[in-house]
């Protein structure tokens, strides 16, 4: 936001981080002006912000701070010995380096106000922050300072730092991201310089320049281009290579088959005082090229974006409760399952956890896209990675390290970004035999030209073959694929399979599974005993049972485990019919009637020894709130939706009309189930299945496309194609739309370069390309593509 326009809201929002103003603001006279803020964190930020003659930030950024912090006291905590071996590293002169990330740097007015403040800070010796990123690279001298002094000055500013995904990693992406800077910059300086010697030679039309002239120009011309070609164009050079130890020529070939060639073929004309030459054709390919690639993996870098939120996620510390009651900070890594924690309102969640004590909200809009704040009571789960809200929380660790959700998540992610689906195998393969094609039409050419014009042989030859560099066709469908997983991890829809967004798109039927994915139990649970068995025993050893299932409806009985203790054994699950164990030296079943009690089948619970029923239970169940809008948006995309569930007849076809699905099947088994997909596939149609992830495997492994959601056990659902991280069903559209749309660029893209390709080979075989022309036709061409498939980064609308 700039000065002028925040000038308007002056009156009613901070200055500093534009929040609303309280009754009683703080006040400061900056500049001259009397300037109003929220609190006295950010009225001493502003101030610190004068004194260091730095207050062109407030008219150079683009959008308002955030709220400072006041509270810096863990920070201490990052000069403990144990973090900085993990996350930093030791350089020259006996100092240390550590990239942090931080969320709060909005734009390079935010970078350039870090660089210049922590650079002041005693001991730094170098700063780095980069607001595209995110990423604070701070080098300092640990004989001097610690790392908490100048991270203090960083959250006084508004910028909290949190630990990036690890030092090494980080350090080989900004050596590797140094580099590719470096070589478009290279690229750039030698393809302008080369341009203006070159066109010093076209322009000389008359033939009038004399010879030595002409030769100091193109000798100027070689020193400018061979940095371009050799240092510039090593990626392609040495992809090159690879590429043909592996005997499969590609792309990566053919670039630099043909920048070595413009060089060379130069080189040679420059030597013997031929008629022409081409550096300006080499230096101009290298660079453009350079630039594409650049674009293309700032296209994959959209999803490696949310690997490095879900680092952000992660605090470096933690506030862990000790046998007498006090607390004590410890790093993260030190936690152990069974360890009661503290977290603060705002702070993150370093584990998943069971909630202890009072009722909280928690923010998981990180790890499942739920924008809104998730109610929590006692006992409920919360997950590593999302955000206390109001109310400080106590919590009873369940799960840490890489057990947690959020680590499964992290993985999930960099899996989907690791693997290269089919399609994209098959564009390469594709793209492999033009070059093979390509290369046979190039010498056809060459061999046509020198039998009609010798002396354009060469040129119209190296036009031919930079012209139609098959690169816009090799990055037609990866671009498109990286783009669209980045939105994909946007919705918290994440793909287990390589080929599951190419299925998606051609989904005409959606089944679903109802209870715990279309319907949730509601209401109060009823029981009905029989015999001599009474309401209590019953819930009694029926939540014995249910103790560790997962299925949905075992959470009416987790609630009825403080009835009285009761341990189930010898506890086996039969998928689609109950549960059966032991409780007090007695085998019981729990399920379906005829499963449990030998009993009609009546659509309730019941509980039994196998022939004698004992108990009868029965409750409520409602949809879903998304249920309806999701089947809503469905039938307007064109799906048709089934129900498929285990439950009895009157419950299924009840539910059914409630929702608006018109076919409905009760009763169905996991093998019934699966047999119903195969019956809708072998009539022609390609279906999806929606199902909770734990008695539904067969279904979800045998459907054209699945998906998994529920709770956290849904990650472990590896028969599944796609899970929700977040119970949410509108996903299942929002990814079908983005899915259809990603099959649309795909073919766009695919369009394009056949009709490219269809265009430029004729016209650069028949001499009407000059060779630099035709790299900036096929860099333009590759460009287009990349940009098209960044329309994908998109996240679809609910």
């Amino acid at each position: 936001m700039s000065g002028g326009a925040r000038a308007g809201v002056a009156d009613t929002t901070c200055f500093h981080c534009g929040e609303g103003l309280p009754a009683s603001p703080s006040m400061r006279l900056l500049e001259g002006t009397q300037r109003r803020f929220c609190c006295d964190g950010c009225a001493a930020a502003a101030q610190w912000i004068e004194d260091a003659d730095l207050e062109a930030y407030y008219r150079l950024r683009e959008r308002p701070g955030t709220r400072i912090d006041e509270d810096d006291s863990a920070l201490a905590l990052w000069d403990r010995e144990e973090v900085q071996a993990e996350h930093a590293r030791a350089i020259d002169d006996g100092g240390r380096e550590i990239t942090l990330l931080t969320d709060g740097m909005r734009c390079a007015a935010c970078a350039w106000l870090i660089d210049r403040a922590l650079s002041r800070e005693p001991g730094v010796t170098e700063v780095s922050a980069n607001a595209v990123t995110g990423r604070i690279r701070i080098a300092w001298d640990p004989a001097l300072t610690p790392l908490s002094r100048p991270l203090r000055r960083l959250q006084s500013l508004g910028y909290r730092p949190f630990l990036a995904a690890g030092a090494v990693q980080e350090r080989a992406r900004r050596r590797d991201r140094n580099r590719w800077l470096l070589r478009i910059g290279i690229a750039a300086l030698g393809s302008m310089q080369a341009m203006m010697f070159a066109e010093a030679l076209y322009l000389d039309t008359a033939q009038q320049m004399s010879l030595p002239m002409r030769d100091f120009l193109r000798w100027i011309a070689f020193l400018v281009s061979t940095p371009v070609v050799f240092y510039a164009g090593w990626p392609f050079i040495d992809g090159a290579a690879r590429e043909l130890r592996h005997r499969a020529p590609g792309m990566d070939t053919l670039i630099a088959g043909s920048t070595l060639l413009a060089w060379a073929g130069s080189v040679a004309e420059t030597v013997r005082g031929g008629p022409q030459v081409w550096y300006d054709a080499a230096v101009m390919f290298v660079f453009l090229l350079l630039v594409a690639r650049l674009l293309e993996q700032r296209v994959r870098a959209t999803a490696s974006a949310q690997v490095d939120a879900l680092a952000r996620a992660r605090p470096a510390f933690a506030s862990r409760e000790t046998a007498d009651g006090q607390r004590e900070a410890v790093a993260v890594g030190a936690l152990r399952a069974g360890d009661i924690v503290r977290v603060a309102p705002g702070e993150p969640v370093p584990a998943d956890a069971l909630l202890l004590d009072a009722d909280a909200s928690f923010a998981e809009a990180l790890l499942t896209g739920e924008a809104r704040p998730v109610p929590k009571q006692p006992g409920d789960a919360v997950f590593a990675g999302s955000l206390c809200g109001a109310q400080a929380a106590r919590l009873r660790l369940v799960a840490v390290g890489t057990q947690t959700r959020l680590s499964q998540l992290a993985a999930l992610i960099e899996q989907a970004q690791a693997h290269r689906p089919p399609l994209a195998q098959a564009a390469d393969r594709i793209a492999r035999w033009f070059v093979l094609a390509l290369a046979l039409a190039t010498i056809a050419v060459y061999i046509a030209w020198r039998l009609h014009d010798p002396a354009r042989a060469f040129e119209v030859a190296l036009a031919l073959l930079v012209v139609c560099c098959p690169c816009a066709l090799s990055l037609a469908v990866p671009a498109a694929l990286a783009a669209s997983n980045g939105a994909l991890a946007g919705l918290g829809v994440l793909p287990l399979r390589t080929d599951a967004l190419a299925r998606l798109a051609r989904i005409d039927t959606v089944v679903f599974d109802k209870t715990g994915t279309l319907s949730l139990p509601g209401g109060q649970l009823r029981v009905e005993s029989f015999g001599e068995m009474d309401d209590t025993e019953a819930l009694r050893i029926a939540a014995a049972l249910e103790r560790d299932s997962a299925h949905p409806l075992a959470a009416a009985f987790h609630a009825a485990l403080t009835v009285a203790d009761a341990t189930a054994t010898g506890v086996i699950e039969h998928p689609g019919a109950g549960i059966e164990g032991v409780v007090d030296g007695r085998r019981w079943r729990i399920g379906r009637a005829g499963f449990a009690a030998a009993q009609a089948d009546d659509g309730s619970i019941w509980l039994g020894d196998g022939d004698i029923a004992s108990a009868r239970f029965s409750f409520d169940e409602s949809a879903r709130t998304d249920a309806v809008p999701t089947l809503d948006a469905l039938r307007r995309l064109g799906i048709a939706s089934e129900l498929a569930s285990g439950d009895g007849d009157a419950a299924v076809m009840r539910f059914a009309s409630a929702v608006g699905i018109a076919s409905a099947q009760a009763r169905m088994s996991p093998e019934e189930k699966l047999a119903r997909v195969r019956d809708l596939q072998a009539q022609g149609r390609a279906v999806a299945m929606v199902g909770d992830g734990i008695n539904d495997g067969p279904v979800l492994a045998g459907a054209d496309v699945s998906f998994a959601l529920g709770d956290g056990n849904a990650l472990a659902a590896r028969a599944a194609d796609l899970v929700l991280a977040a119970p949410d069903l509108l996903r299942v559209p929002q990814a079908i739309v983005l899915a259809r749309r990603t099959r649309a660029v795909i073919r766009q893209n695919l369009a394009w370069a056949l009709a490219y390709n269809l265009l430029a080979l004729p016209a650069a075989a028949l001499g009407m390309v000059s060779p630099w022309q035709a790299a900036l036709g096929m860099a333009l061409s590759s460009l287009l593509v990349t940009a098209n498939a960044l329309r994908l980064a998109r996240v679809p609308a609910p």
